[in-house]
């Protein structure tokens, strides 16, 4: 009886204590950020990030103006082909033991390169907490796991990609949206369709879309790849590419090495489609003039390979403060919403959509098909070397 008694008056006051509780943690965070803003002044943040494209880095360029402007933070981008290229090098400093003054404070990052960061311990503590913008991210998306693998806070989401061919509709009058339509339309077209040379990114994804396409049962994708599940799995990706290759531009004998040298091949003329990862490229290239305009966006109809991707602090950054500043302010709704319009980048928010203008694109354009686990992807561009990498 005491106790029921004594629970009957302990709840209310514990109801009553809730907003005050709340009130003072808001503070606390807002007392820390304050704190973070402080010690960022003055910072130069280098900001690793894939240099490929013209729009990107133009985004780059502006949000670098407004940082400095509203938190005297200089953001400097350092333009590298492959993510994979800085990992190497952040491995390489904590082997020899430099685990403060690096010289990467930022990484735009996913898949298997965030799995290698997370293995190896390349990454600082969780930090995506203290971001006051993290709370305007749309839980919905694939925000919480990066190619199956938990995030726990220590990357923070930038946007979202769909695997999807950018098409002139002058010449593919029913674009294919199948493994099979795909290869049927490149063997009546030869010389018409290629991809990037894996392990450029968006080769390996091509990949990992077909592989997709020809797999039953997706399920064994999801885990660490076996030997016998990638053997059973892959046998029918070797045969069909084995088929596509001998219809591809320069007969698959030469490959483009970058997404951006496919791009203007279809620009140029000698492509009728190719790759992309961005559904807002299309669009976007369209309206600055650098793709014809009878160009669009299509996606398999069983669905687009789809990712988000990722910001990340690594473990010796030089200016920790100002990445979290940097981060924070591209997560901001000015700044998504401008990454999310064509006329700029084309590339999806991770926002709630009520954070965004009202006229903001959704972040998902196509049917979503979840990343495999980033074993596959390794293990991929393996065999592809050893096949085809002449």
């Amino acid at each position: 009886m005491f106790k029921t008694r004594l629970s009957s008056l302990l709840h209310p006051l514990l109801v009553a204590a809730l907003p005050l509780l709340l009130a003072t943690q808001l503070h606390a965070a807002e007392t820390a950020w304050q704190q973070t803003l402080a010690e960022a002044k003055g910072q130069r943040v280098y900001f690793n990030a894939w240099g490929g494209s013209p729009e990107i880095n133009a985004y780059l360029g502006w949000a670098g103006q407004e940082i400095q402007r509203q938190y005297g933070v200089t953001l400097v981008q350092v333009k590298v082909d492959d993510i994979a290229q800085s990992v190497s090098q952040l491995l390489a400093s904590k082997q020899a033991g430099k685990t403060s003054g690096g010289p990467i404070d930022l990484l735009w990052v996913n898949g298997e390169n965030f799995k290698a960061l997370k293995e190896q311990g390349l990454l600082g503590a969780p930090f995506t907490q203290d971001l006051p913008n993290m709370a305007l991210v749309d839980t919905k998306l694939p925000v919480h796991e990066d190619f199956t693998l938990p995030v726990a806070g220590l990357e923070a989401p930038w946007g979202i990609g769909q695997l999807n061919l950018m098409v002139n509709g002058d010449e593919v009058g029913t674009p294919p949206s199948s493994a099979a339509e795909l290869l049927a339309w490149a063997k009546a077209h030869p010389g018409r369709f290629t991809y990037p040379k894996p392990p450029q990114f968006h080769g390996s994804s091509f990949l990992k879309q077909i592989l997709l396409e020809l797999t039953a049962d997706p399920a064994p994708l999801y885990r660490e790849a076996s030997d016998a599940d990638f053997a059973r799995l892959t046998a029918p990706l070797w045969v069909w590419l084995d088929q596509l290759h001998l219809a591809l531009w320069r007969k698959g004998k030469l490959f483009p090495t970058s997404a951006a040298e496919t791009r203007q091949l279809l620009d140029d003329g000698e492509l009728a489609m190719a790759i992309s990862f961005n559904p807002g490229e299309a669009q976007s290239s369209v309206q600055n003039g650098t793709l014809p305009p009878a160009v669009r966006a299509v996606a398999m109809s069983k669905g687009a390979l789809t990712n988000s991707h990722f910001l990340a602090i690594p473990f010796n950054a030089s200016a920790r403060a100002g990445a979290k500043v940097v981060a924070n302010f591209l997560l901001s709704p000015t700044a998504q919403a401008r990454k999310a319009d064509p006329a700029f980048w084309g590339d999806p928010s991770v926002l709630r959509q009520d954070a965004l203008p009202g006229n903001s694109q959704p972040a998902l354009r196509f049917k979503a098909v979840a990343e495999p686990h980033p074993s596959w992807q390794t293990r991929l561009e393996a065999a592809w070397a050893e096949r085809y990498g002449h």
